[in-house]
């Protein structure tokens, strides 16, 4: 018997036990062939109300639980993506359409997040604060209750465990809704891992479903956080409708991310690190490089050399070839892709490298003399597409990189450390890595964005993750009953 045994969640949601969902079943489709895999059960509005009541009477149970019982129970967890990895690879690879290495990584992210949830519970939850009266003041952080995380179909692992660990360490109760597309890998794993890690049942429940089983979970009265990771747009409606139910919205959306090459950049090391920013997973990546952006004395050079790295890499199903690029997620998600490099071309770009595609499959895309009005420099693609512009100065490369909505990460290639770093300094962004790409993660380090990128950095690291899944909560004590005037 597998250990995901599609016998036991097909047509099911998990609520504690595999349970059949009311808004029937769906299919789990292979991008790369269209193949169905198996049929995941479809939760309804009406199913997150019954999840999320459980939740709460289980929540009150696991919180009270000693920190050192939550923490072996985190362990167990990152112990497990391990010892089972042969199959979650395979799910990744045909349901994701990650190629292995990719895959490979979501799964070592996974128990790292896990093992580094499993730290929280022991660290320090207040602190003593100084008073005017003769007490004692303090403030304790105690479990926001029950958190709701919505996660996305690109990285479906690595973008709901790195919610649903430390929330679930910290004392809370989690309702899970993965994007039905990748409702096994950002949902089935996490429920099978968890429940075999001895989780109590009910204080994690998955919960696939659309756009009103969301909305459910956004407005529930039960649920006091949530964790959102998505697009820009998608993440205004969660912010909105939460901010109408005093709720807090933890929210990491989309990216237009900067590659900075500097005049005394290496071209020769560039280009692993280029193409990698902005092929990696197809593009389907929020860190994505989306816009290339080099000094003018580099840029022919570099525009040559990039499409001749595009053009030499292989697209294919990454779970019977051995490829750099697997199939992008659904038609609809090709159509805007090739809407958005047609665009370009219209309004002046030049496609040196790709722009075409069979079926899912888009083949690695440069666009040369694509800045400032041309649609795929503009927009986030979400797509293997490199928007290819030129600067000639300092001030002229970080307004360039600072006039976008978003501001997610920033890479800067150059031989002189300290002028990188002073130049991240100058350019709004969440992440900043100098000599390397825009697409980096790990889970000890805080992650988040700013503006149309999200809400900062409520991902990754104690700090972060104890104030995003934790209330802080002033307690005082006296030795008598204070006196008052009346």
């Amino acid at each position: 018997m597998s250990f995901l045994d599609d016998e036991k969640w097909t047509g099911r949601i998990w609520t504690g036990s595999w349970t059949r969902a009311a808004g029937g079943d769906a299919p789990v489709v292979e991008p790369a062939t269209g193949a169905e895999l198996g049929r995941i059960g479809v939760a309804t509005p009406e199913d997150l109300a019954a999840a999320a009541a459980r939740a709460a009477v289980a929540q009150r149970e696991w919180a009270a639980t000693p920190f050192q019982e939550r923490a072996a129970v985190l362990r167990r967890a990152g112990d497990l993506w391990r010892r089972h990895a042969d199959e979650l690879r395979t799910w990744l690879v045909r349901e994701a359409g990650s190629v292995r290495g990719k895959a490979d990584f979501e799964l070592h992210v996974a128990g790292q997040e896990c093992y580094e949830a499993a730290a929280l519970p022991s660290h320090s939850m207040g602190e003593l604060l100084p008073s005017e009266e003769p007490r004692l003041s303090m403030v304790r952080r105690v479990p926001a209750g029950v958190v709701g995380v919505i996660s996305p179909f690109n990285a479906p692992l690595i973008l709901s465990i790195r919610s649903v660990a430390p929330a679930l360490a910290l004392g809370n109760a989690v309702i899970l809704k993965p994007d039905p597309r990748t409702a096994v890998c950002g949902g089935v794993a996490l429920a099978r891992v968890f429940e075999e890690a001895g989780l109590p049942a009910g204080v994690l429940q998955v919960l696939p479903g659309g756009a009103e089983t969301g909305a459910a979970l956004v407005t529930d009265p039960h649920v006091r956080v949530i964790s959102f990771t998505g697009s820009t747009a998608a993440g205004r409606s969660v912010g909105e409708l939460a901010g109408r139910h005093l709720k807090r919205a933890h929210l990491e959306l989309g990216g237009n991310s900067a590659l900075v090459v500097l005049e005394d950049a290496d071209l020769e090391e560039a280009m692993s690190a280029a193409a990698w920013g902005s092929f990696f997973h197809q593009g389907q990546i929020c860190m994505t490089t989306g816009r290339h952006l080099v000094h003018a004395s580099l840029y022919d050079e570099y525009v040559e050399r990039l499409a001749a790295k595009a053009g030499s890499l292989r697209v294919g199903d990454p779970a019977t070839e051995d490829v750099a690029l697997g199939p992008i997620i659904d038609a609809g998600q090709r159509d805007k892709i090739h809407a958005l490099v047609t665009a370009s071309a219209e309004a002046g770009a030049k496609v040196v490298a790709g722009g075409t595609y069979e079926n899912l499959f888009y083949r690695a895309t440069v666009l040369a003399d694509a800045g400032p009005s041309v649609p795929a420099y503009e927009q986030e693609v979400f797509g293997p597409v490199a928007p290819v512009t030129k600067f000639s100065t300092l001030d002229e490369a970080a307004k360039l990189a600072s006039d976008s909505e978003y501001g997610l990460s920033l890479g800067i290639l150059t031989a002189d450390v300290h002028r990188g770093l002073r130049l991240a300094e100058r350019i709004p962004t969440g992440i900043a890595h100098i000599n390397d790409q825009t697409v980096n993660d790990e889970a000890l380090a805080p992650f988040g964005g700013v503006a149309a990128s999200g809400t900062g950095s409520r991902f990754g690291g104690p700090a972060a993750n104890i104030e995003a899944f934790t209330e802080a909560r002033w307690i005082t004590a006296r030795g008598d009953v204070a006196a008052y005037p009346f």
